[in-house]
């Protein structure tokens, strides 16, 4: 266990820096041990810098920055520093709320003509979420009184990978995988003009994909506890995740906690904790119910 410094002790930047990298690890649904490896790093450098106490080097790259009177990233030299125009709208966007900033997204994805209305949008229904939240069991009650089809997304990412999840990941790592997750998703589009698709729970870890899935389907929201969302994986028998990892729980509510800004953007969202599998499927239809009507 590695003790963290005083707060007294750590500078604000490596403290933000700090809960920033350890947000993207619960988004994508990584331990500490598997990013420390995959980064080449200890892992007590790594709670290090989780901890706000990481290697102060980068403060340096911050005062050259403060000096140049730039944010950090424009001296880094991310995409938004490559045209004034980037730079016009970042400063723009700059200081706005969340809500204003999605009715600022929402505004430019229709000028651009990249979000369809609801309603067509609604010829393709997605439902998104943690494992355990009930996708499939309701995406195939859904499909079957729409008379869609049904998809599984990791389904057919196996299928074009021609080898389990697992082994994807295990072979040729979690990149790979996020490529294939894309391409499942762009052919799912292509080959049904009316589909239920059910997601993985990690495809708003690749904001592109998460993006694509927003502009083409109607998506909801299917979110539970951390508990009902654990003992609905174990009611299904598959013990591994308390078995392998007796910080599972914790590990799913940081995941849960990563996540929700993301599953939050879907048009609408459901509750599934506490109920039946009847009076859920009976809420769905419900909250479906106006963008269905007349298609």
């Amino acid at each position: 266990m590695v003790e963290a410094a005083p707060p007294s002790e750590r500078h604000p930047f490596l403290v933000a820096l700090g809960e920033r990298v350890r947000m993207l690890r619960a988004r994508r649904g990584l331990t500490r041990r598997a990013v420390a490896q995959a980064a080449q790093v200890s892992l007590r450098h790594l709670a290090n810098l989780e901890s706000g106490t990481g290697n102060a080097s980068i403060l340096i790259l911050l005062q050259v920055a403060n000096a140049l009177q730039c944010p950090l990233s424009e001296l880094l030299g991310d995409v938004t520093t490559s045209s004034p125009e980037w730079l016009l709208i970042r400063e723009l966007l700059q200081h706005r709320s969340e809500a204003e900033l999605q009715q600022a997204r929402l505004a430019m994805a229709h000028s651009l003509g990249e979000i369809p209305q609801a309603g067509e949008r609604a010829n393709h229904i997605a439902l998104i979420g943690l494992r355990g939240a009930g996708k499939s069991t309701l995406g195939q009650t859904l499909a079957q009184d729409l008379g869609r089809p049904f998809v599984e997304l990791s389904a057919e990412v196996e299928r074009i990978a021609g080898c389990s999840i697992p082994e994807i990941h295990g072979l040729y790592g979690p990149m790979a995988y996020r490529r294939y997750e894309r391409q499942a998703l762009e052919e799912v589009m292509a080959r049904h003009s009316h589909v239920v698709l059910a997601t993985p729970g990690g495809l708003v870890s690749d904001t592109a994909t998460f993006q694509y899935l927003l502009q083409h389907c109607y998506t909801v929201w299917l979110q539970a506890s951390p508990e009902e969302h654990m003992a609905r994986v174990v009611a299904q028998g598959d013990t591994r995740p308390m078995a392998a990892n007796p910080q599972a729980m914790e590990d799913l509510r940081h995941i849960l906690q990563g996540r929700s800004a993301f599953y939050a953007k879907a048009d609408t969202s459901l509750d599934t904790s506490g109920q039946s599998e009847s009076v859920t499927y009976q809420a769905l239809r419900d909250a479906l119910g106006p963008v269905l009507k007349g298609l």
